[in-house]
């Protein structure tokens, strides 16, 4: 299922994909979701399609403020065609992580908090180390804490 979401992803994205918050992120993203993924209880199936998703539908590498809104709207639109497999649950989750993932605080379960934390481990990439109080997993702060980014595997 994967494979074939990120296809129809690549095919309907808005967002620049060698742009700072293209698919070079999605791949880190989905590279850090899975590893604090093994420190709680988050669903690795939503974690890694939150990857793909949550900047799918950026109009810009600025202050895009609507872009999270626009990739949960997006995911409703296709998930009879593409995410036939996930529970109503599951859908409930994903959309909700990417509709807040910019400017939500309320944590809704373990796997929200992976893939906020997942996607704010990156900004390395626009020069801002992540702070641990804008993070929730133990992992994720520690890593932010001690900047040790070691323990991440690299993105092919």
């Amino acid at each position: 299922m994967l494979k074939r979401v990120k296809n129809k992803i690549l095919a309907d994205t808005t967002a620049n994909m060698k742009s700072i918050h293209g698919i070079e992120h999605w791949k880190r993203v989905e590279r850090n979701g899975l590893y604090l993924a093994r420190f709680v209880e988050a669903n690795v199936r939503v974690v890694r399609l939150f990857a793909y998703f949550h900047d799918c539908m950026r109009l810009n590498d600025g202050y895009d403020r609507k872009h999270g809104k626009r990739a949960a709207e997006y995911v409703i639109k296709i998930r009879d065609e593409y995410l036939e497999d996930l529970s109503d649950e599951e859908v409930e989750t994903l959309v909700y992580a990417c509709r807040w993932h910019t400017e939500g605080n309320a944590i809704l379960n373990d796997t929200t908090a992976v893939c906020w934390d997942a996607d704010r481990l990156d900004f390395g990439r626009i020069g801002i180390d992540p702070h641990p109080k804008y993070l929730t997993t133990e992992e994720a702060k520690r890593i932010a804490i001690n900047l040790d980014y070691r323990c991440l595997p690299q993105v092919r």
